[in-house]
């Protein structure tokens, strides 16, 4: 299936790429902007922003959307992680980082430790940087999503990813449901922290499933959504089933911040999580 106009994205500045892709191999940090093949690698890079991938870059779980590499064996984690992610984020003068990780089911809290670690370490160096959390599911474990939160985030992202009827097919090893209870008990125990959630569209879902995921959503007490095209990394991932217009990405928008009374929706077709983050 051919892309539409509307998908095409400026060439890169491979100057200003270089330049932060340098200080990331220098201090051996993974980004999701590279992991996941973002199509606004080169927006972001070029802003001077970028998307840390923690605990990485294998993955224990095997989405057939992702791009992200599968590993399930067993590994510690790299206690020198954290430091080095604070020293990234004052380097690149970062207002606001946002952090986010691969699944972590072979360990015993999901990596919740490895998130507060790293707050910890840029509050250290860069006190008045904002922080962005986009976390797993942590399989239901309400005392990993504590602990987490005990880190005092800012934001705290949990991707619903895509209608409850697609689930089995596209995210086998999570449950809608859990999602949905994991992002109401954010804004329920951590009134001060905005929660967010965010979801792809052309996975062979319809429109009326989308709002009804986005009424889910506010339901959950969600404050923020992001809606975004999804693009088939690879010919052994889930194809394309539909290019969204962008008028209706902005339906998107217009029904679920003046409707359905979410603080806001970003909903184009270039959209992602961390897009225009902060």
């Amino acid at each position: 299936m051919q892309k539409p106009d509307w998908l095409r994205v400026k060439a890169p500045q491979r100057e200003r790429i270089g330049a932060v892709a340098d200080l990331l191999l220098d201090l051996k940090l993974n980004t999701v902007c590279q992991e996941a093949s973002c199509p606004n690698i080169g927006e972001c890079f070029a802003g001077g922003t970028a998307t840390f991938l923690i605990m990485g870059p294998g993955c224990t779980r095997a989405c057939p959307y992702c791009d992200i590499d599968f590993d399930k064996s067993v590994r510690e984690l790299d206690p020198t992680e954290p430091e080095r992610l604070g020293e990234a984020t004052l380097r690149l003068g970062l207002r606001h980082v946002v952090i986010t990780s691969v699944n972590r089911d072979d360990l015993p809290d999901g990596g919740a430790s490895q998130f507060v670690a790293c707050i910890e370490q840029i509050r250290r160096l860069s006190p008045d940087t904002t922080i962005e959390l986009l976390v797993p599911d942590f399989c239901g474990d309400v005392n990993a999503l504590a602990a987490v939160m005990e880190g005092a985030p800012d934001v705290l992202n949990h991707n619903i990813e895509t209608v409850p009827r697609l689930y089995k097919r596209a995210r086998p090893q999570a449950i809608y449901e859990r999602s949905l209870n994991l992002l109401q008990q954010v804004r329920q125990g951590w009134p001060s922290c905005y929660s967010k959630s965010g979801l792809m569209v052309g996975l062979g879902e319809s429109d009326t499933e989308v709002l009804e995921v986005l009424k889910d959503l506010r339901r959950h007490d969600v404050d923020i959504v992001t809606i975004g095209q999804y693009l088939s990394p690879g010919p052994k991932h889930l194809a394309v089933d539909r290019f969204v217009s962008p008028e209706q990405f902005d339906s998107y928008r217009s029904i679920g911040e003046e409707q359905l009374g979410f603080l806001q929706v970003v909903s184009t077709p270039l959209t992602r999580s961390s897009y225009h983050a902060g």
